[in-house]
């Protein structure tokens, strides 16, 4: 395993989300975070997306703004440690490799992609990180821009995650159009998020609760406002949203209905997050709700904590359950990655591999490069590379996600990259085939599945030619081993690599 990493003095969390882009910047100090500074900017990029995914030049332009301002804070304090997550939106957008690249530059750092789920499990990290909770089980909802999750969870762990496409922005735009709130339009629209919300009635009343919580901007400025009706009240009421939709909709609007702590930025928006907090109140029979201090970019902070320690390290956790749950054989995993670990340490420096994450993903392809025979023999490497770019990882972005799927479903045979290719950022859409060629040789040499430990090998790589050098007699001694090599020259030579091996 991975030794544990010194922590960082100071960490940040950037949120590119549907509707705002957020930052927060922690010191880590004698086992604590505190937090020293936020940033907040209201994007919109989700009213900026076609029906084809594309981004409009307005919205990008808006975003690179902020994200520009979001990296000159980065630079003035020094953080060491920083993580830019982008969700639905981003999640959605097509033709996007350009906006990372320009993102990347104005910020500094690359941005992730998350899922809806990965997204709802931070969520409820920064939830039950930052908010005093009483004892017992908890739901907790986050109605963002782009889409809403909920979460049903025992103290620090969850029991089920969900996230749907159904968001405040979006719900806006489709049934108050230039902010016009009428009683019908806000019915349809409490309607149409109970369509969506019920295929998670059943199983989240299942499990039940005994509290409920919402967290981030919809949530929060619902509270405020109600707390303008009523100072004395802190909570989420059934009847405080029957009574402030009644006086957004006897005001024809959010502006004129006069409410102070409401953003005028937020106008455009708040009747969609009011509908779908109505309908969430009403789908899962709510009577109150406690809003949370803290949500995806605390998650995120507390995260980066995690991953510093791999007992810590929700990946580290994602693989191990992949692992037992497809019956992996722990013992051949532990010798491809052992060996996969040493040829790297031979390769990196040429291949430009001294990235934390080509180790990283190195091992775990190593450690689930053959889930797939749970399945099927046939073209079990298919199978696996399948089951991991569409499984559910929690602690995974997309990018990571995709980088060892690809690495697993070229790990035999023919070498197909085509997708990891288009879907990876600079510099790892080329870095992947050097990984790939790693992990090849790696399951190649323990293909006899032996216990004997392998003698000392040396890769030397020069350019796109990769000489494999074993001590003498060893080849001749393993013919078998002689045989699978010389079919392996023909399957790199078909992605531009010359293997030889002596």
């Amino acid at each position: 395993m991975p030794q544990q990493t010194r922590t960082p003095d100071v960490l940040a969390a950037v949120d590119l989300g549907s509707n705002s882009f957020h930052m927060v910047v922690a010191r880590y100090s004698h086992g604590q975070l505190t937090i020293v500074d936020r940033l907040r900017e209201m994007v919109r990029l989700a009213a900026g997306l076609d029906e084809h995914g594309r981004l409009s030049k307005e919205s990008t332009d808006r975003a690179l703004a902020a994200l520009a301002r979001f990296g000159q804070r980065l630079r003035d304090m020094r953080a060491d440690s920083v993580r830019v997550v982008g969700t639905n939106t981003l999640r959605k957008a097509r033709r996007k490799a350009g906006f990372f690249e320009r993102a990347r530059e104005a910020l500094g750092h690359p941005i992730e992609i998350i899922s809806g789920i990965e997204e709802a499990r931070l969520i409820y990290q920064g939830v039950v990180q930052t908010t005093s909770l009483e004892t017992g089980r908890h739901f907790v909802v986050d109605i963002g821009g782009g889409s809403t999750e909920c979460i049903i969870g025992d103290g620090h762990d969850h029991r089920i995650l969900e996230s749907l496409y159904m968001g405040c922005v979006a719900v806006s735009a489709a049934h108050f159009p230039n902010g016009r709130v009428t009683a019908s339009a806000f019915e349809k629209a409490v309607v149409a998020c109970k369509v969506e919300l019920e295929p998670l009635q059943i199983p989240f009343r299942a499990i039940g609760w005994e509290h409920s919580i919402g967290s981030s901007g919809t949530a929060r400025a619902i509270g405020e406002a109600l707390r303008e009706i009523d100072p004395s009240n802190h909570l989420i009421t059934r009847e405080g949203l029957a009574e402030l939709s009644k006086r957004i909709v006897n005001a024809g609007n959010v502006r004129r209905a006069g409410f102070l702590t409401i953003d005028e930025e937020r106008w455009p928006v708040f009747p969609g997050g009011l509908a779908i907090m109505t309908a969430v109140f009403d789908t899962m029979d709510i009577e109150s709700m406690k809003v949370a201090d803290g949500a995806l970019r605390e998650g995120l902070l507390y995260d980066m904590l995690g991953r510093l320690r791999p007992e810590d390290d929700a990946r580290e956790r994602s693989v191990r359950s992949m692992a037992n749950r497809f019956h992996v054989d722990h013992e051949q995993a532990s010798r491809v990655e052992e060996t996969a670990v040493q040829f790297l340490n031979q390769s990196a420096a040429h291949w430009d591999l001294e990235d934390p994450l080509a180790e990283q993903a190195l091992r775990w392809s190593s450690r689930l490069h053959e889930i797939g025979l749970d399945i099927s023999h046939s073209g079990h490497h298919k199978h696996a590379a399948y089951l991991l770019e569409h499984a559910d990882l929690p602690g995974f972005p997309r990018e990571e996600q995709q980088l060892i799927a690809s690495l697993v479903g070229s790990h035999r045979r023919k070498i197909v990259l085509e997708v990891a290719a288009e879907e990876l950022v600079p510099p790892w859409h080329v870095r992947v085939l050097y990984l790939a060629i790693v992990l090849r040789l790696s399951v190649l040499l323990h293909r006899g599945r032996s216990r004997a430990p392998l003698p000392a090998i040396r890769l030397m790589p020069k350019g796109r030619t990769l000489d494999v050098r074993f001590p003498r007699g060893w080849l001749t001694a393993h013919p078998l081993t002689r045989a699978d090599l010389a079919l392996e020259v023909d399957y790199l030579r078909a992605v531009g690599i010359r293997l030889t091996f002596s």
